[in-house]
């Protein structure tokens, strides 16, 4: 007897191709670091987007991320996965809630989950509930909840966007690979030493202080939320910093060969002469150059004669700075040279206006002022040190430490945007005693007494 064969009810999609097309593209899979490996994200044919997938609670979840950026997509990827445990926390506590009754002595594990184990098939093989096991909560789990916080103070205005995708890239590119999957009370002095160790033969003692203070804020939002009684000891770390250029710039070759200058930019531009002066006599970054136009600039004139920069807040500080009076000719001798071009509008910027990509007008002022310190023999300090465009903030500072009179540093810290610290740690660091010889040899005037 023959009998018929019939076709499956998902035939279609395999003569079809139509499955192929959803399935992940094996090259494309990529775990998130410091999560359990089950939570990855891929792509497949049939979109363009990055998918993610992970499995809890015995079963799988997947979700487009509606990006086809990676580092975006493994973002949306975290709180996905956070938004997935949280619900099943409380689908959890509402069901150990049912059993118990009305029992309000009976006492529930309320610790947030990580899905360590939330979805481990071994515990539905031994006939446990996802509800009987509570998972463990790593390290990885209250970094974002820290870059969370984070962004909120972004929101409000007290943290920049730029701090927090530093924060968001030191988590993801070294301390999540490191520490991602160990539980916070796991993270104890011993763990910090062999992390330190690890991250000094990599980095500088600087760069390694600034790696443990973001485990460290990741650690505090664990102790603040209740999941650690108090911190670990952490290593001590002595941040060595070089003043004068510690931010030295490629050597010109170096530059040509990465950025190629563009041929109407083969020769110096008059803007390198202004921005030294202006520098010298204003006390912003090289970064301020990029982001600096003409409605950012007051000129002020009083009992003082100066100009009141109101630029875009840089490290947290958004308050105006002032500058010193040679700065005010500086201004109008490179604001009459592009006002012949027709680049001084309020929206126009001060220096290289006719670039609009100001990534690239900082490497061609970079280039050429490598090029003026190496033809002029200036280019190493008197440490050894290279210079770059950072050491003409370096002088901004040092001068009037040297030069100003009863200058206060608490007014010079406000004023260049940064700290007393930094001014004393960095800034200040070459200075002697010797260099304020008057100052330390002046006396008070005497009143006359009657």
């Amino acid at each position: 007897m023959l009998l018929a064969v019939t076709a499956a009810a998902n035939e279609p999609l395999y003569t079809s191709g139509q499955r192929e097309r959803t399935v992940p593209i094996p090259s494309t899979i990529t775990p998130i670091a410091g999560y359990p490996r089950k939570l990855v994200i891929f792509k497949m044919a049939a979109s363009k987007f990055w998918q993610v997938r992970c499995w809890i609670a015995g079963r799988t979840h997947r979700k487009s991320t509606q990006t086809q950026n990676a580092q975006v997509a493994r973002f949306f990827a975290r709180q996905f996965y956070e938004q997935l445990l949280a619900d099943h926390r409380i689908a959890s506590l509402e069901a150990q809630g049912g059993r118990h009754g009305r029992n309000n002595d009976a006492s529930y594990d309320t610790t947030p989950t990580h899905a360590g184990a939330v979805g481990d098939s071994s515990a539905h093989r031994n006939g446990w509930t996802p509800a009987s096991k509570a998972p463990t909560v790593t390290f990885a789990v209250y970094a974002e909840r820290l870059v969370r916080n984070e962004q909120s103070r972004v929101a409000r205005r007290e943290y920049t966007r730029g701090s927090l995708q530093v924060l968001r890239n030191r988590l993801d590119g070294v301390i999540l690979p490191a520490l991602g999957a160990c539980t916070p009370s796991a993270v104890n002095h011993e763990q910090l030493q062999a992390f330190t160790h690890a991250l000094s033969e990599r980095f500088s003692s600087i760069t390694v202080s600034q790696y443990l203070i973001a485990v460290r804020k990741v650690l505090a939002t664990a102790v603040s939320l209740g999941a650690l009684e108090k911190l670990p000891e952490f290593p001590k770390v002595k941040a060595q910093t070089n003043s004068c250029g510690q931010r030295p710039s490629d050597d010109p070759d170096t530059l040509r060969m990465k950025h190629g200058l563009r041929q109407a930019d083969h020769t110096q531009p008059p803007d390198l002469s202004w921005v030294i002066g202006f520098m010298v006599n204003s006390f912003i970054r090289p970064s301020d150059l990029k982001t600096l136009k003409h409605k950012h600039v007051e000129v002020v004139r009083n009992a003082n004669v100066y100009l009141r920069l109101t630029l875009p807040a840089t490290k947290s500080h958004d308050k105006s700075i002032v500058t010193l009076q040679p700065a005010v000719r500086v201004y109008r001798a490179l604001r009459q040279h592009h006002a012949q071009q027709n680049q001084a509008s309020p929206n126009d910027y001060l220096f290289m206006p006719q670039h609009t990509d100001r990534d690239y007008a900082a490497r061609v002022l970079a280039y050429y002022f490598n090029q003026v310190m190496a033809q002029t023999g200036l280019k190493l300090g008197a440490q050894g040190q290279p210079r770059s465009l950072y050491s003409l903030r370096h002088s901004s500072i040092t001068f009037r430490l040297l030069y100003g009179h009863g200058i206060d540093i608490l007014t010079l810290a406000r004023n260049a945007r940064t700290s007393v610290d930094m001014i004393n740690r960095h800034y200040a660091s070459t200075l002697t005693a010797e260099q304020n010889i008057g100052v330390l040899q002046s006396r008070r005037p005497q009143s006359n007494r009657m």
